[in-house]
Parts: structure tokens; sequence; C-alpha cells
């Protein structure tokens, strides 16, 4: 399915935009359980690899579906990663990172259901860890969000596109 911008009142792209600022705020302040709250029960959370290839190969620039990811998570095991990050005994986070997330960029297709948006966006997370460890992620999110029956919405899917082939960080404790 190609994703074709739509013409969205700008009541819409405000609403949008904010809901992105508010989920960069939780996972800046560590609300894990929060931010969990915006997914969708059916969620799916994917951040396929990514690998430098000739123009003529730009189709396989990034992993497929099935094929080995860096995430590939529902909403259970998004529960399981914000339990453990959570716990004290995480020892990639404990003590805990600063981060700070940048959403930009954001860009709305009508779905073909009335409810769901298409939704792409640009980010930056920057984490300072410890004393002198830093690590900066930039890319681009491929979000379907979804308006449950009281109107409010949620992350069906998210696949995250990061502009780096090679994550050089210690690790990976961050969500995008």
């Amino acid at each position: 399915m190609s994703f074709r911008l739509a013409k969205v009142e700008p009541a819409l792209q405000l609403e949008i935009e904010r809901y992105y600022y508010y989920e960069a705020e939780l996972l800046d302040d560590h609300r894990y359980g929060e931010w969990l709250d915006l997914f969708s029960a059916d969620a799916r959370y994917w951040m396929p690899t990514r690998a430098n290839r000739l123009l003529r190969e730009q189709d396989k620039e990034f992993s497929a579906e099935g094929e080995f990811a860096l995430f590939d998570d529902n909403k259970k095991t998004l529960s399981w990663r914000v339990r453990q990050l959570d716990s004290s005994t995480h020892w990639a986070e404990n003590p805990r990172s600063r981060t700070r997330h940048l959403v930009s960029n954001v860009r709305i297709a009508q779905s073909q259901c009335a409810d769901e948006y298409e939704v792409k966006s640009n980010f930056i997370c920057y984490r300072n860890r410890l004393q002198d460890e830093v690590d900066i992620w930039a890319g681009e999110r491929h979000d379907l969000l979804r308006r449950d029956d009281q109107q409010i919405l949620h992350i069906a899917r998210r696949k995250v596109l990061l502009d780096q082939n090679l994550v050089l960080s210690k690790n990976l404790s961050v969500f995008f």
C-alpha cells in the first residue's frame, strides 16, 4: 500500500502532533506504563534491520517481515520490556538514562478505514547514559493510528526505520 499524503483538517494535524509530543514526554519521563497504554491491544512494534544496498537493490535495504529485526513486538512483549525497564534489576538502565525524543515532519494519510490514519514522522532520540555515554538515533516512523469506541487514538502499528544500519550503542534499551 502506498502512502498518499492527505489534505487534513488543521485540527486533526494538531491532534496527532500533540499526541506524538505527549508520547515523547512519557518516554523521556520514563512513564513506560502510560506509554504502553497508547498502543492498541493488537499492536505491533517493528524495527527491521537496514543494510547498505546498491541503487538497483534499494527494495532490499530493510529486512522483510519474518526476517531478523531489532524489534518485533506485540503488546504483550512490549509489556515485558516495560516491566523489565521499570524494575531495579535491569542492568542497562540502572541508573536510568536521560533521553530526549524529538518528533517532526508529521505527515498524515487517511487509511481505508474511517477511524484509522497512516502517519509518517521523523524522529531524533538523544540518550546520555552514566557520565559519558552518548547515543543519537535518527529515523522515520510509519504508524497506523486507530480510534477506539471513545474516539481515543491508539498506535496499532509502528514501523521504525533507523537511518543508521549499524547500531553502535552498548544497548538498545530505548523506544522510538
